[in-house]
């Protein structure tokens, strides 16, 4: 009885020990992550990939690197000028990079402490300060400008720290970029002067626009009224012909005669000549006679 309690001790003691060397000789690997194998210290360049792997234990080790898109923050201020050397001060700065998973051993070999140390703020500082000088006021306090100067600063800075394709930054974004107060003051009075100058293009357009709408009523009132002076002239000139198309000489002579009113013309004439009969009219009118006989003597 004795030997069968011991017998058992032993079974559940081998039992543990296979179950503790099975745990320490399988490792999972997650999706966005790669493994870096290290055997006694040494650390293999072949990259273990996602997935259920085993290790030797006690012997090897499988530490785990991030392949997926990672935010680094910076919380500080930094301080630049512009081409036209004015103080701009740069804030709320976050720079999303991603480790090539093929470079996972490398960067886990060369870069010491690579979760902090990989993208440091003087990297960011110096390409942030790099694009800032290349800009006028106006184009460094656009994002859509600044940003991607600074992405590509900060990843060529990164090229040549650690190699192409080892680590690739994705996007940049700076939330703040600031000047000092007198500097401040001076771009809202320009602001305002443009704002003063758009509004006032804006008003010169609309009178002008107006003015050629006015000036096409008029245009269109006009030929309007051109063409009901040409209709009523065409009406009356076909009026006109149409009378004298039914004006024959019977119609004429007609309302001649309609017309006279007994008293013959004072001058008639032919072949153009032209002859006043008034006077002589005149001189043929019979005269007054005297009805009394002359008494006869005897």
């Amino acid at each position: 009885m004795k030997k069968f309690k011991v017998s058992y001790v032993i079974g559940i003691v081998i039992a543990v020990l296979a179950i503790i060397l099975l745990i320490n000789s399988i490792k999972i690997i997650p999706t966005g992550y790669t493994g870096v194998r290290t055997t006694f210290g040494q650390i293999s360049q072949n990259v273990v990939q996602p997935g259920l792997s085993f290790k030797i234990p006690f012997v090897q080790s499988i530490t785990l690197v991030n392949n997926k898109q990672q935010d680094v923050t910076f919380d500080g201020t930094i301080n630049s000028e512009t081409s036209e050397r004015n103080e701009v001060f740069f804030s709320g700065i976050t720079v999303t990079y991603q480790i090539n998973a093929e470079k996972s051993s490398w960067i886990y070999a060369n870069v010491s402490n690579y979760k902090n140390n990989l993208i440091t703020e003087s990297l960011v500082a110096s390409s942030i300060k790099t694009a800032s000088k290349t800009l006028t006021p106006t184009d460094v306090t656009s994002r859509n400008i600044l940003e991607p100067m600074v992405k590509d600063n900060i990843q060529e800075s990164l090229n040549e720290k650690y190699g192409s394709e080892v680590v690739k930054i994705n996007k940049v974004v700076i939330n703040n970029a600031t000047f000092d107060e007198e500097y401040n003051d001076k771009i809202a009075q320009k602001q305002q002067a443009q704002m003063a100058y758009e509004t006032q293009q804006i008003e010169n357009k609309t009178s002008v626009e107006k003015a050629e709408a006015d000036a096409k009523v008029k245009l269109t009132q006009a030929q309007a009224d051109a063409d009901a002076r040409l209709i009523e002239a065409k009406a009356e000139a076909e009026a006109n012909r149409l009378i004298q198309e039914s004006l024959t000489d019977e119609v004429l002579k007609e309302r001649m005669i309609e017309k006279w009113d007994g008293t013959l013309p004072k001058v008639t004439g032919e072949n153009g000549m032209m002859l006043d009969v008034s006077d002589l009219m005149k001189d043929s009118a019979p005269t007054a006679t005297n009805n009394t006989e002359p008494a006869v003597t005897e």
